[in-house]
C-alpha cells in the first residue's frame, strides 16, 4: 500500500451529529432567551470547538465573554447528558472500518469536539473498531488546524505523514492535513460539501467512504 494510515474527523465525517448539535445548542439558547437556529444552518458553525459554535449561534449583540462562557459551558453539560441520542455512523463506515482493520491499517481520530465528549461518543458508537488515538480538544493541545494533534497520532501510530490519508468533512480538516503533511481527502457526505473541500485543498473528494479504500494503493 502506498498509504498505510487513516486519520478521521469525527462529526460530519464518521458521525452524523447534526442534529444533536443542533437540538442541544438550540435548547441552550432558549434557555437563556434567545432564538434558536435551523438544524442546517449549524453546518456552518460545527467543526472548530463548541467556543466558536457558540460564538456563532449567539446573537451578535450578545458575544461577551461572559456570556459566551456561560453558553459553553450548558452546551457541554447538555452533551454530556445526551450524547447520542440521535448521532448514528454515516452508512458505508462500518463497513469501511471494519475493512481498515482487515487490512492492518491503523486508525485514529482528531477532532475538535472536547475531549471527553469525544471519547464518550466514540465509546457509544464506534467501541466494536480500535483506534490507535482518539483526540478531541484539550488544554494544551492547540486544535486544528494546527497540525501538532494530527502529528502526535502519526507517531503513535508509528506512520510517516507522508503515507497518512486524513478523511474530513471541512476546510478545517484540509488545513490541518496540508499543514501536517498528510494526503487531504475531502469527505462529500459531511457538513460542508465538495465546494468547500475543494476549494480548501483536497487532494480528493470521495462520496462513498468505501472509496477510501482505493486511495490506500494510489501512489
Amino acid at each position: 500500500m502506498a498509504y498505510d494510515a487513516v486519520i478521521f474527523d469525527l462529526d460530519g465525517t464518521l458521525l452524523d451529529t447534526l442534529e444533536d448539535l443542533s437540538d442541544g445548542a438550540n435548547a441552550v439558547l432558549s434557555g437563556f432567551g434567545f432564538p434558536a437556529h435551523p438544524t442546517q444552518a449549524y453546518r456552518l458553525m460545527v467543526g472548530r470547538g463548541l467556543r466558536i459554535l457558540v460564538t456563532e449561534a449567539l446573537p451578535e449583540q450578545e458575544r461577551s465573554d461572559e456570556m459566551i462562557r456561560r453558553m459553553q459551558d450548558a452546551l457541554g453539560e447538555h452533551l454530556r447528558a445526551h450524547p447520542v441520542t440521535k448521532t448514528r455512523p454515516y452508512p458505508g463506515i462500518p463497513e469501511l472500518l471494519s475493512a481498515l482493520e482487515r487490512r492492518g491499517v491503523p486508525m485514529s481520530i482528531c477532532t475538535n469536539k472536547p475531549d471527553a465528549l469525544t471519547h464518550l461518543v466514540v465509546e457509544k458508537l464506534l467501541a466494536a473498531w480500535r483506534f490507535v488515538g482518539v483526540q478531541g480538544q484539550r488544554d494544551g493541545l492547540p486544535r486544528k488546524p494546527d497540525p501538532a494533534g494530527a502529528l502526535a497520532l502519526s507517531r503513535e501510530m508509528g506512520r510517516p505523514p507522508q503515507t497518512t490519508l486524513f478523511l474530513g468533512d471541512s476546510d478545517v480538516d484540509m488545513e490541518t492535513a496540508i499543514a501536517a503533511g498528510m494526503r487531504p481527502i475531502g469527505a462529500a457526505w459531511g457538513f460542508r460539501g465538495a465546494e468547500e473541500l475543494r476549494s480548501a485543498g483536497a487532494d480528493r473528494v470521495v462520496s462513498d467512504p468505501l472509496d477510501l479504500l482505493e486511495l490506500l494503493d494510489e501512489a
